[in-house]
């Protein structure tokens, strides 16, 4: 059941009278609503509980896992080997549990369909005997009069039962959707790692909003499978009735086309099937382009990304192409066909018997029978399409749940033993692609220990923890493992949600237990400066708080999770020192919260060490070493070895000399100073606290009111005025010329009734049936030219306008990235393409041709009947005045519709990566609950939607059989003053009127509110941008060449209503200085950097480099000049070689140099592809320290005169910091290097240390002198417990 809601609004449908209910008219207060005010959440009616995510959803759980029992007997080969031929020829089919959950649903639809496919045929008949009225003068009126109504209480059952059917066929169909989308998030969350690695989150997203949307497509048209082919055989049988044996010449021509549909449909097939690849491809790239922006940013890289997004957009454009160019063959086929028919049926009925003529009867009940054919012919090919398509998307859904699955029993939780976790002869690998990366574990873990795991980057450290919790693929050996899990990844996973909900984490709040875990993770500090406190709202991926405090809350929600066993992969690494104490004494240590927990604590930091029960040294995958601290020191083997690189054999402190200026500087003195190398000087929490106030993190906007005229002229201005003018050409010459055919043939009936001797019609027939011919084939024509324009300017719409987005976002200035959801952008190039690629012309051109339809119709009627416009008048304006009502309520459902899509998508990303910590905790069901919330409220707009399109439907087509009666009476009235032919011409004329009005409404309506598509789109243009890439003023070549770098008064603020972040900066470097630049949490470290790199631009003063004001140049010239180690290691999924230089500017050789200073050189040596090796995406498949080692060889390669460290060895072991620290100064000697301050020694190697509070300079020298100051440096020195000696 749905959680309760407070603006749960439940739907009067169940109480309302049976004329309300086939009227709809129990919706009216919501489009009356709607039009008074833009309605909002809680003015929609809510689902039925049978149609709702929280009873479709288990259902169809239910059915797919019997399915999986009847076909693979519930077992499943393991990821290494492969299944059996039998297994793999019966995998499990996802559409015998769709039926098995629906065929009551799809049983009645289609009864529905029956009905309403039988009355489509009552109409002709009564028309026809109609004509034979007139025909015959008998008893015209009063038959007359009873035929009229006859035909108007048929056409308003048809009415009924249609719009009955659309409505139980619309809400089936989204049904089958909502189950199938349950269903893959289920899978997401017990997907294997070696089936995880075979899908990028984007495919897997796709999945979900791609295919899961085609099989909801395919549902809605899944009856004219057998619906267009009853329709046909049920027009071909009435048109026997009519002109006999000729039919079957008609018969002749259906046949010979159905080759030409499997061809065309063989043809969508492979082209739908290369067209969605593609589009992967571009989403993928896409999604990490905006997760890693920051780079893009700071490397100017933002060109080079955004042409190979075009280029994978240009193959697409191809695909789509090909496709507009099928489509243009199809509209020549389907146009043609009718006409062809007609033609082959009337000639061959000449052809039978010379005495044969076409009387208005036999001329106007079988052109109606034509005009029922046009539908089916229409649509089965569609649906031939659409089966190929859904065929693809099936297998690739079926692919995709048929995966391996994490195998519970990888992990022994029944044992008699009273360790808490245990490893036995165990060895594991992450797939079947990969090496074997943990060898023959052997260690047992006692119930409340606290064990530390420690070694090299890329020693399985990370890895171990994975095995505990079963995400890797076990080779040999059992794992033991008893009581609940709590884990903290590496990279901290936090939810777009309330800071207080990270922490509960689907917990109840235990107020006085949640502000001691508050206390002990040292947050208290940090939620007196956010905005709302616990309550502010923390974006996607945590962009608006820090690294730092991103780990707090991870080890916060851990602590507060009250678990049995605690996996904690390196929490310390992204905080401050002082920070790092407290969190390790007051929760890990043997003081802490957790002090009678199992807790398994991977660390880089050896100050702990001699707290803890257990340490276990990993090395290449194997434990090399194990026992406590003495323990392992007394054997003097890996571990000590490991510790004598930095340090001598001291329990509290390592010490290294301070050395002061190297260069000397007046009143420098040559005293040494001593600090603890492992130690950090200043915060870690980079990101300047005023920014997360300046940028509260945004919901999507809903726009309101209607769509303006500048959005639709915006497409059309991309789709080009000379196609325009040439498509109304196109469109205007064919519906003339299909009224002028009908024309034609009432004229030629005419003559027949008028004609006595046969003999003169019989000379003039072949002439009449050649200009009819003739009118048809030159109409077919205009059609296929029309189609042919109209995919020519759709794609170059699609073009320029994906062109434009994309320039537009990758011009945003990165505040945007951190304070908007990736999924939100990432629906604009998915779902609102979409509409621009496929639908939005296709909305067009179908209103287009209903008004060319609607407007010729009036004229044809009111012609035969000149008392018509009578009737046209009052029902025109009750058209426009249903229409005016329904289009404010329906336009807004559908931008509420657009904007609950985002949600969906946003929670599903953020559930991928996730997904190995929410399988730790064991909180799989309440993600699952979560999604079936948030599907629930897209599935509320959508069932609006569908009850308001029928509400208009209802009314409108009801006005259109209001013209139909209307024609009919008028005929009548007007008695033997008009000639059976016209009267014929009107009434099938006005039997199709009810569909085009309805088209071209329903048309309108589509392109205003998927006018919200390009709305949205467009919307990117007119955000304030960065400053430009290039300018006309560009720098010198070998710019900068000394490095120097000056800060003059500068000021910058992240907001015009706040405050300054940095007041009056004023400092100076020297050619080739190395600065520190340390800082308490909000200082402004980050700020200066960004300033710097000109993300955030100044509010007074300059920067000059080199002697060159750097907001007078572009900032690619500014920043491809410029260097900087991130702290956060971001790279994109390709190979090793792409990601270290994705410019190709360097050759192999010197690839190869800077991995052999970065360290990497036998590591890469050691892969199989070795620089070609696939990277996966976000870097998945290295570790956090070798991903952080790539970014070095990166940084190593561009060699720039100025390079910035943003916390870059946070989180890498200490050898590896310590290689990094001497590969900098070796390489970038010659370099002004900027370093933001982390571990000590990067500090002891600077010249001088800038020092910040609040935004300004309060100290700036060598360490030396800040120390001898007795100042905020060496008062922070102090309080990170840090001790020197003044006499050294």
């Amino acid at each position: 059941m749905p959680p309760a809601r407070g603006h749960e609004k439940f739907s009067p449908e169940e109480n309302a009278s049976f004329f309300s209910k086939v009227t709809y008219s129990w919706y009216s207060r919501v489009i009356t609503l709607g039009y008074k005010k833009p309605l909002e959440r809680e003015d929609l009616f809510e689902l039925n509980e049978s149609d709702s995510p929280y009873t479709v959803c288990p259902n169809f759980e239910k059915q797919w896992r019997k399915e999986v029992l009847r076909t693979t007997k519930g077992l499943k080969a393991p990821c290494n080997k492969k299944v059996p031929s039998k297994t793999s020829l019966h995998k499990p089919c996802l559409l015998y549990p769709l039926w098995q959950t629906f065929r009551y649903l799809l049983i009645k639809v289609g009864l529905l369909k029956v009905a309403a496919d039988i009355l489509a045929f009552v109409s002709p008949q009564i028309m026809k005997e109609m004509i034979n009225l007139y025909k015959n003068h008998s008893d015209l009126h009063w038959n007359g009069y009873r035929y009229a109504l006859a035909l108007l209480l048929v056409v308003i059952l048809q009415t009924v039962i249609h719009q009955l059917y659309q409505r139980f066929n619309m809400l089936t169909s989204v049904k089958i959707k909502t189950a199938v989308v349950g269903l893959i998030y289920r899978k997401a969350l017990t997907l294997a790692n070696c089936a995880r690695r075979k899908y990028t989150s984007g495919e897997i997203v796709n999945l979900m909003s791609s295919d899961a949307q085609q099989l909801m497509e395919m549902a809605v048209n899944l009856n004219l499978l057998w619906s267009a082919p009853f329709q046909i055989l049920m027009a071909i049988i009435f048109l026997w009735q009519e002109l006999g044996p000729s039919v079957l010449a008609g018969v002749a021509v259906l046949v010979l086309v159905i080759p030409i549909n499997a061809f065309v449909a063989a043809k969508v097939k492979c082209l739908k099937k290369s067209q969605m690849k593609t589009a992967d491809q571009r989403v993928k790239l896409l999604n990490e382009i905006l997760h890693g922006i920051k780079i893009l940013k700071l490397y100017a890289w933002e060109t080079f990304y955004q042409k190979k997004v075009m280029e994978i957009r240009e193959h697409e454009i191809d695909v789509l192409k090909s496709s507009g160019y099928l489509a243009t063959f199809s509209m020549l086929t389907l146009t043609c066909i009718p006409f062809l028919v007609s033609l082959a049926t009337f000639g061959i009925y000449f052809l039978l018997d010379e005495e044969n003529v076409l009387t208005a009867a036999k001329v106007f009940t079988s052109i109606s029978l034509f005009n029922i054919l046009r539908l089916p012919l229409f649509d089965l090919p569609a649906v031939i399409s659409a089966v190929a398509q859904t065929k693809i998307s099936l297998g690739r859904l079926e692919d995709f749940l048929n995966s391996e699955d994490l195998d519970p029993q990888n992990i022994d939780t029944n044992y008699s033993a009273n360790h808490a976790v245990g490893f036995i002869d165990a060895s594991f690998r992450w797939d079947e692609n990969s090496t074997q990366i943990l060898n023959n574990l052997n260690v047992r873990i006692p119930e409340g220990a606290l064990v530390a795991v420690v070694g090299q980057v890329g020693s399985g450290k990370s890895s171990f923890l994975s095995a505990i919790l079963g995400e890797m693929e076990k080779l040999e050996g059992t794992v033991q493992r008893r009581g609940s899990v709590a884990y903290v990844s590496q990279q901290a996973w936090i939810q777009n949600s309330i800071l207080q909900e990270n922490i509960l984490f689907g917990s109840g709040l235990n107020k006085p237990y949640y502000e001691r875990v508050l206390e002990a993770c040292a947050l208290l500090p940090d939620l007196e400066q956010l905005p709302n406190g616990d309550q502010t709202e923390i974006g996607e991926r945590g962009v608006n708080i820090s690294g730092g405090q991103k780990q707090r809350v991870s080890l916060a929600r851990a602590v507060y999770s009250n678990a049995d066993i605690y996996l904690l992969d390196d929490p310390l690494s992204a905080v401050d020192v002082h920070v790092g104490k407290h969190l390790f004494e007051k929760v890990i240590g043997p003081s802490g919260l957790l002090k009678n927990k199992t807790c398994i604590l991977v660390t880089h930091s050896l100050a702990s060490l001699p707290q803890t029960d257990l340490i276990i040294v990993m090395e290449a995958g194997r434990i090399a070493d194990m026992g406590n601290y003495q323990e392992l020191l007394s054997k003097r083997a890996n571990f000590a070895e490991l510790l004598q690189v930095f340090s001598t054999e001291s329990k509290n402190e390592e010490t290294l000399p301070i050395k002061s200026d190297s260069y000397s500087l007046k009143g420098g003195s040559q005293k040494s100073y001593t600090l603890p190398q492992n130690e950090f000087l200043g915060p870690n929490d980079s990101s300047f606290l005023d920014q997360k106030k300046a940028f509260p993190v945004k919901k999507e906007k809903v726009p309101t009111g209607s769509t303006e005229m500048s959005i639709i002229l915006k497409y059309l201005q991309a789709f080009g005025w000379l196609w325009i003018w040439l498509s109304l050409a196109a469109y205007l010459g064919q519906n003339a010329l299909a009224i002028g055919q009908n024309l034609w043939l009432s004229t030629w009936t005419a003559e027949v009734e008028q004609t006595n001797d046969l003999t003169e019609w019989k000379q003039l027939r072949d002439n009449k049936l050649g200009i009819y011919g003739l009118l048809g084939l030159i109409q077919g024509l205009l059609v296929c030219y029309g189609a042919y324009v109209i995919t020519r300017g759709s794609l170059s719409a699609s073009r320029v306008l994906h062109h434009q987005m994309l320039d537009s976002v990758l011009h945003l200035p990165l505040q945007y990235f951190e304070t908007n959801p990736v999924g939100q952008i990432i629906n604009r190039f998915t779902k609102d393409m979409f509409m621009v690629d496929v639908r939005f012309h296709y909305y067009l051109r179908t209103w287009l041709n209903c008004t060319l339809d609607v407007l010729g119709t009036i004229l044809v009627i009111t012609s035969a009947s000149p008392l018509f416009i009578l009737i046209v008048i009052p029902l025109g304006y009750l058209y426009f005045t249903i229409q005016r009502y329904y289009i404010a309520s329906s336009r807004q459902i559908r931008r509420l519709a657009g904007a609950s899509h985002a949600p969906v998508i946003s929670h599903f990303s953020e559930t991928l990566l996730g997904a190995p910590t929410i399988r730790a905790f064991g909180h799989e069901e309440r993600f699952v609950r979560q999604n079936k919330d948030v599907v629930n409220e897209n599935v509320v707009y959508f069932y609006n939607n569908v009850i308001s399109n029928r509400w208009l439907a209802v009314r409108l087509e009801f006005l259109g059989n209001l013209m139909v009666f209307f024609a009919a009476l008028f005929a009548v009235m007007a008695g033997s003053t008009v000639s059976s032919s016209v009267v014929g011409l009107s009434i099938s004329y006005a039997l199709n009127i009810t569909q085009s009005l309805n088209f071209w409404v329903r048309k309108a309506c589509e392109i205003e509110t998927n006018g919200v598509s390009i709305e949205r789109i467009c919307e990117y243009a007119k955000m304030n941008k960065e400053a430009p890439w290039l300018t006309s003023k560009r720098p010198p070549v070998g710019w900068p060449s000394k490095g120097i770098i000056e800060f003059i008064n500068y000021q910058a603020r992240y907001r015009t209503d706040l405050g300054l972040a940095l007041q009056e900066i004023s400092f100076q470097t020297r050619s080739q200085e190395k600065v520190g630049i340390v800082g308490r949490t909000g200082a402004g470290k980050s700020t200066l950097t960004n300033c710097l790199f000109r993300i955030l631009e100044r509010a007074g003063g300059k920067i000059i480099i080199d002697g060159i004001d750097i907001s007078t140049i572009g900032l690619h010239d500014l920043r491809s000049n410029l260097n900087i180690i991130p702290q956060d290691p971001v790279l994109f999924s390709g190979t090793l070689q792409s990601n270290l230089d994705p410019l190709g500017k360097h050759s192999d050789l010197e690839l190869w140099e800077a991995l052999e200073l970065g360290d990497l050189k036998n590591f890469v040596q050691s892969l199989p592809k070795k620089l070609l090796h696939e990277v996966s995406e976000g870097g998945e498949n290295l570790s956090v320290g070798q991903r952080q080692l790539v970014c070095l060889a990166r940084a190593l390669l561009r060699r720039t005169k100025i390079l910035v460290l943003d916390e870059a060895t946070a989180s890498v072991d200490l050898e590896t910091d310590h290689l990094i620290q001497s590969t900098i100064q070796k390489e970038f000697d010659n370099c002004t290097v900027l370093t933001i301050a982390h571990r000590l020694h990067t500090i002891v190697d600077s010249e001088r240390v800038l020092v910040l509070n609040s935004g300004r300079i309060v100290e700036f020298d060598t360490p030396h002198n800040l120390l001898r100051q007795k100042g905020v440096f060496s008062e922070m020195v102090t309080e990170a417990g840090i001790t020197y000696d003044t006499d050294a």
